[in-house]
């Protein structure tokens, strides 16, 4: 039996993220060769489109994670969690993100090649660890650039977004404009 009848026999002829039985190919989980079944995850044209960047990501195409993400087979947890990650702007990727659990070896594995890093904290100006959705209040005036207003100090900015990528930045609604804001000039 050959590798893609036996990963087609374990998936039930069906893509493995989305459940979708149209066009089911192989996809090898990098870095490892996709010699071995447990390399290798089932998958539909557009699951395959989306993450190998041929089409861009649709977030709610993605939200079948929330049940794949549960799956016994290593490949398809890893491939769930690069998802969730990629995702994280969304805001809802980041509560099944907690409730992923992954072993050392396979968290490696899923880890390779990305720049996240779970250490990574946003922080206000008084060291108070900020979430996604917390309210903060400027502590500073803040000149927004490119919209011609000042955001003044005392100014409450709710239901924020962090910047997955930079600790230093949020993103918050002032004046109605969603705007980037250092961390350094607000607190909780």
């Amino acid at each position: 039996m050959s590798l893609l009848q036996e990963i087609l026999k374990r998936s039930g002829n069906q893509c493995e993220l989305c459940s979708k039985s149209e066009e089911v190919e192989m996809l090898t989980v990098a870095p490892k060769t996709g010699a071995q079944l447990d390399e290798v995850v089932a998958v539909c044209k557009a699951c395959k489109d989306q993450i190998e960047g041929v089409t861009d990501l649709k977030p709610n195409h993605w939200r079948c994670l929330s049940d794949s993400m549960w799956s016994e087979t290593q490949a398809v947890q890893v491939v769930a969690w690069r998802l969730l990650n990629a995702l994280k702007d969304e805001g809802w990727p980041i509560d099944l993100l907690e409730m992923l659990y992954l072993d050392e070896e396979t968290k490696s594995w899923a880890a390779y090649g990305q720049k996240y890093s779970e250490t990574l904290e946003h922080k206000d100006a008084n060291g108070v660890v900020l979430s996604m959705g917390d309210s903060v209040v400027l502590i500073k005036d803040l000149k927004v650039k490119g919209a011609g207003f000042t955001a003044k100090r005392g100014t409450a900015v709710r239901n924020i977004s962090l910047v997955h990528d930079n600790v230093e930045h949020i993103e918050g609604k002032v004046n109605g404009q969603k705007i980037v804001i250092l961390t350094q000039y607000v607190k909780k």
